[in-house]
C-alpha cells in the first residue's frame, strides 16, 4: 500500500501529493493530471509543469490514473473535481479495499489543498512551486531518513545523537566499537548517567555547555571513559541542531579518537591548531569561548555561519573547499591556507599590491589617481561641472559633402598607423562628426537603427558639442580616436565571429560617448572637491556613470537627434542600452584588473587549451552570452587606453596631452586646498618618460597581451614595445620631458 500525503486543491479542483515510501531520489518532480477531457484549466497545468521543469502525465480515467500512478510514482497528483458526472475525487484516492461512504469530505480522503479553478498559466506555477517548497520536500527529506542512516551505520567516525536534554537517541556502530558499549546501554541515557572522565576539568565542560547551549558549534579534545574503565582521548565536535520555532532539538557529536602528541604524531588539522593556543592543555577550540579567539576559532564559526546560508556565493564556496583542505593538510600547506583566507578577506581581490610609495612614487601615484575614488574631505569647496559653450551647430554634411582634403584622410580610416591629429586639424577640431560618420556608414548603423543619415549626423554633432573643447585630453579628438580603435578591432576576424551586429552598434556608440562632458578631471577629483555629479552618483564610478546617462539623455531629447526613436522600445532596444551602459562603466579604471582578469581565466586560458583539437569549441566558448560581454568590455578597455600601442610620434602627443591634463588638475587641487591626488604629477618636478613606463607596466602590458593573443595584433604590439624603448631611453637620459634635448 502507499503512504499518502494528500492534498485537496479545490471545490473544482484537487491535488494530491503522494509520499511513495521506496522512491528513489528523483532529478526532478513527477506530475500526474487527471482530467476527464482536455480543457484550458489542464492545458495551463500541462504548461505550468514544463515552466517548472516537471515531468507530467495525463489520464482521463480513474482506472489510467491508478495505473500510471503504481507505474511513475508522481510526487503531486492534480484530479479535476469540476465534473462529478465523470469521476469523484475522493474515490480515486480511496484505496480499493476501503468500503467508505461516497459522501466523506474530501478533506477525510486525504486532500489538504484546493485550488479556484484558474486557467492562468502563472497562477498553477505557483501553485505548484508553494507544493514542491511545502508538502515535497519534506516527504523528500524523510525518504531519504533510511539512506542517511545506513550511511551513518557504515561511518568510520562514531556518530551520537541526544535530545537538547542530552538524553542519548542514536549511536552508531563505530561509537558502540569505540566505547565498548552495546546500544541497548546507552539510548535513553542521560549523558550524566555515564561515568566521566576524571581528566576533564570543570572549566571545560562548562565551556561545551554553554557553547552548545547558545547554538554554537564546540569542537576540541576530549576525555571519555569507556566501559572498561579505561579513558580515551577523543576529537570531538558538538553541533546543535536547531529544530522548528528555532529551539534546539537536538545535539549531534561526532568522535574519533585522537593520540597525543607525546606518544604518536596526531593529526595535522589540530597540531595546525596547537600552533596558536599551546598553553592550553584542553586545546578547546570552541567558537568564541575565549577573550582573545584565535584565527581557527574564528574560522570555525565562519564557516558554521557560511553552512546556514540558504543562497551561497562563489567566494563562500571557496572558502569552504578551503577551510576542508585545511583539516587534513600538513602543517606548512595549512600555514599557506591561513594566509590564502586571509588575502579573500578584502575586497580588493583584483588590484595588485604596490610596493612602498618611497621605491616607485610614479607608479603609486598614478595608480591612486586613476583606481580611488578619493579622499571624503568635508568642505565647502565645490566642482561643478562647466557648461560646454556650444557655439551654433553648422549645418549636417553628407559623406558626399565632405571637403576633398577631408574625404582623402578618410580613405585611410580603416589603417590602424591613421593620423586622428591631421584629421583633427583639418576639422577644426570637430573629427568625431566625420570619422563617426564614415565608420557608422560602413558598419551599417543607419540600417540596424532604421535612423536617416541626417539623424545620425545631427546626433554625431550633439554629441561632439557636448565633449569640452579646452581639454588638453578628454576632448572629442579622444573620441574619435578612441571611436576608431573600436572600429579596428570590430573588423579582426576573430572579433567580428564573436560578436553580431547589435554588439557592433553598442561598441560604436559607447565609444563616440564614453567621456561626453568629461570636464578634464579625475574622479578622485570630483569626490574630494563633493561635486554635485559626485554626490549623485555615491562617489562611485561617478564620471562614466554620467558619460553613460546624459548620452541618452541628449539622445532622446530632439528627435531631430534621436537615433534611437524607430527602434522596437521593448527587448532590442533595452538590450542595446544595456550594452552601451556596460562599456561605458567598462572605461572606469577601478575595475580594471577585474575585467582583464576575467577576460583571461575566461576566454584566453580556455581557448588555449582546446583550440588546437577542436575550432567549434574555441567558438562556443567565444560566443556564450557571459564571454561576449567580456568580449565587449575588454575591447573598449583596449581602445580607450590605445595610446601607447600608436605610432610614436601619435604617442608622444597623446602623452603630452594627457599630461597637460594632470598637471592643471594638480594646480587646481592646490588652489583649492584639497588633497593632491598624484603629487608626481607637478608640471615643474615630473618626469613623463617615468609616468609613461608605469603606466604602460601597470595597465598596458598585461592587457594588450590578453588583446592581442585573442583577436591577434602584431602591429600594435611592435608599436608598443618600440615606444616602450623610447620611454625607457629617455628616463635613462634623465630626460623629463616629452622629448629628447637638442644636441648641444
Amino acid at each position: 500500500t502507499c503512504c499518502y500525503s494528500l492534498i485537496y486543491v479545490s471545490s473544482l479542483i484537487s491535488i494530491e501529493v503522494l509520499s511513495y515510501p521506496h522512491a528513489h531520489f528523483l532529478v526532478s518532480l513527477q506530475v500526474l493530471l487527471v482530467f476527464a477531457k482536455e480543457d484550458s484549466q489542464s492545458d495551463a497545468f500541462w504548461w505550468a509543469c514544463d515552466r517548472a521543469g516537471f515531468r507530467c502525465n495525463i489520464a482521463r480515467t480513474p482506472e489510467s490514473a491508478v495505473e500510471c500512478f503504481l507505474d511513475k510514482h508522481h510526487e503531486i497528483i492534480i484530479i479535476d473535481g469540476r465534473h462529478s458526472r465523470y469521476f469523484e475525487p475522493e474515490a480515486v484516492c480511496r484505496p480499493s479495499d476501503q468500503e467508505e461512504p461516497s459522501v466523506l469530505p474530501l478533506l477525510c480522503a486525504g486532500f489538504s489543498r484546493r485550488f479556484v479553478e484558474n486557467n492562468s498559466v502563472s497562477a498553477c506555477y505557483n501553485e505548484l512551486i508553494q507544493m514542491e517548497h511545502g508538502e515535497v520536500r519534506c516527504q523528500f527529506k524523510l525518504r531519504a531518513c533510511n539512506s542517511i542512516f545506513t550511511a551513518l551505520e557504515h561511518c568510520q567516525e562514531a556518530v551520537e545523537i541526544t535530545s537538547e536534554d542530552h538524553i542519548i537517541q542514536y549511536v552508531n556502530p563505530a561509537f558502540e566499537r569505540m566505547m565498548g558499549y552495546h546500544k541497548g546501554e546507552l539510548i535513553g541515557k542521560e549523558l550524566t548517567e555515564l561515568p566521566k572522565s576524571d581528566k576533564n576539568r570543570a572549566d571545560l565542560l562548562d565551556t561545551i555547555n554553554n557553547c552548545i547551549k547558545k547554538g554554537k558549534e564546540w569542537q576540541g579534545i576530549y576525555y571519555a571513559r569507556k566501559k572498561s574503565g579505561d579513558s580515551i582521548q577523543q576529537h570531538v565536535r558538538i553541533t546543535p541542531v536547531i529544530g522548528q520555532g528555532g529551539k534546539i532539538r537536538h545535539f549531534v557529536a561526532i568522535k574519533r579518537p585522537h593520540i597525543d602528541n607525546n606518544n604518536q604524531v596526531e593529526c595535522y588539522s589540530l597540531r595546525h591548531r596547537d600552533r596558536r593556543k599551546d598553553s592550553m592543555d584542553d586545546r578547546s577550540v570552541s567558537s568564541r569561548s575565549s577573550d582573545a579567539p584565535s584565527l581557527q576559532n574564528r574560522r570555525y564559526s565562519s564557516v558554521a555561519r557560511i553552512h546556514s546560508m540558504t543562497i551561497e556565493a562563489p567566494i563562500t564556496k571557496v572558502i569552504n573547499i578551503i577551510n576542508a583542505a585545511q583539516e587534513s593538510s600538513p602543517v606548512t600547506v595549512a600555514e599557506a591556507l591561513d594566509r590564502v583566507l586571509e588575502i579573500l578577506r578584502t575586497t580588493e581581490l583584483y588590484s595588485p599590491q604596490l610596493a612602498s610609495k618611497e621605491d616607485d612614487p610614479h607608479t603609486s601615484d598614478l595608480v591612486g589617481g586613476l583606481m580611488s575614488d578619493g579622499l571624503r574631505r568635508l568642505s565647502g569647496n565645490e566642482y561643478v561641472f562647466c557648461k560646454s559653450n556650444q557655439s551654433q551647430l553648422a549645418i549636417p554634411v553628407t559623406l558626399n559633402d565632405v571637403p576633398p582634403n577631408i574625404a582623402e584622410m578618410l580613405n585611410d580610416e580603416e589603417c590602424w598607423e591613421f593620423n586622428i591629429l591631421e584629421l583633427e586639424a583639418a576639422t577644426h577640431k570637430r573629427p568625431l562628426t566625420y570619422l563617426g560618420l564614415k565608420i557608422c556608414t560602413s558598419f551599417g548603423v543607419c540600417e540596424f537603427l532604421n535612423c536617416s543619415e541626417a539623424t545620425l549626423r545631427s546626433w554625431l554633432q550633439l554629441i561632439e558639442a557636448s565633449y569640452h573643447s579646452s581639454n588638453s585630453y578628454h576632448n572629442s579628438t579622444h573620441a574619435a580616436d578612441v571611436l576608431h580603435a573600436t572600429a579596428y578591432f570590430l573588423r579582426k576576424e576573430r572579433v567580428k565571429s564573436s560578436l553580431d551586429q547589435l554588439d557592433e552598434v553598442a561598441a560604436l556608440i559607447a565609444a563616440a560617448v564614453h567621456d561626453v562632458d568629461h570636464p578634464g578631471r579625475t574622479n578622485s577629483f570630483l569626490c574630494n572637491a563633493g561635486s554635485e555629479l559626485a554626490i549623485l552618483y555615491n562617489d562611485t564610478a561617478v564620471l562614466e556613470s554620467h558619460h553613460a546617462a546624459l548620452a541618452f539623455q541628449l539622445t532622446v531629447r530632439d528627435s531631430k537627434s534621436n537615433i534611437f526613436k524607430n527602434i522596437d522600445r521593448s527587448v532590442e532596444f533595452r538590450t542595446l542600452r544595456q550594452a552601451i551602459i556596460d562599456m561605458v562603466l567598462a572605461t572606469e579604471m577601478t575595475r580594471h584588473f577585474e575585467h582583464v582578469s576575467k577576460f583571461v581565466n575566461s576566454i584566453n586560458k580556455p581557448m588555449a587549451a582546446i583550440e588546437e583539437t577542436s575550432t567549434s569549441v574555441s567558438a562556443n566558448i567565444r560566443n556564450s552570452p557571459e564571454n561576449r560581454l567580456l568580449i565587449k568590455r575588454m575591447l573598449i578597455k583596449c581602445a580607450d587606453v590605445a595610446n601607447p600601442c600608436r605610432p610614436l610620434e601619435l604617442c608622444i602627443e597623446w602623452a603630452g596631452r594627457i599630461s597637460e591634463e594632470y598637471f592643471a588638475q594638480t594646480d587646481e587641487e592646490k588652489r583649492q586646498g584639497l588633497p593632491v591626488v598624484m603629487p608626481v604629477f607637478d608640471r615643474n618636478t615630473c618626469s613623463v618618460p617615468k609616468s609613461q613606463i608605469s603606466f604602460i607596466d601597470y595597465f598596458i602590458t598585461d592587457m594588450f597581451d590578453a588583446w592581442d593573443a585573442f583577436a591577434t595584433l602584431p602591429g600594435l604590439m611592435e608599436h608598443l614595445s618600440e615606444n616602450y624603448k623610447y620611454w625607457k631611453t629617455l628616463d635613462e637620459m634623465n630626460c623629463k620631458s616629452l622629448r629628447p634635448p637638442p644636441p648641444s
